[in-house]
């Protein structure tokens, strides 16, 4: 059977992701959670094939953290193959780099905003 959302055979994964956050995930969890910006989100949580790091399903928002690897083309491939999956199901998504988060956050939170806006 297909499950477009959390597929139970990865529930396992799910929890470990879950339990062991970066820091950068941690940092933008504590202005996710409890509905801040004012839109529930999910962590960790199934679509198809992938698990995403935010999914705001009122609002059909993916928010992915990216650290250096994912400059490497190998990375940019597969997340490139990622965000056309998500396109397809009507899901937009917002690419963060860790950096942002670190050194930005304030204005990191405002064009979450403006994606959750528009």
């Amino acid at each position: 059977m297909f499950y477009t959302y959390n597929n139970p055979e990865y529930k396992g994964y799910r929890r470990v992701l879950r339990h062991t956050l970066t820091k950068e995930e941690v940092i933008l969890w504590s202005y996710l959670k409890n509905k801040q910006l004012g839109y529930k989100f999910r962590r960790q949580f199934g679509l198809g094939q992938y698990i995403v790091d935010f999914y705001c399903p009122e609002k059909r928002l993916v928010l992915e953290l990216d650290g250096g690897q994912h400059n490497e083309n190998k990375n940019e491939l597969y997340d490139r193959k990622r965000t056309e999956y998500f396109y397809g199901l009507n899901i937009k998504v917002l690419r963060i780099w860790n950096n942002d988060i670190n050194e930005n956050i304030s204005g990191t939170i405002e064009e979450i905003k403006y994606y959750l806006d528009n």
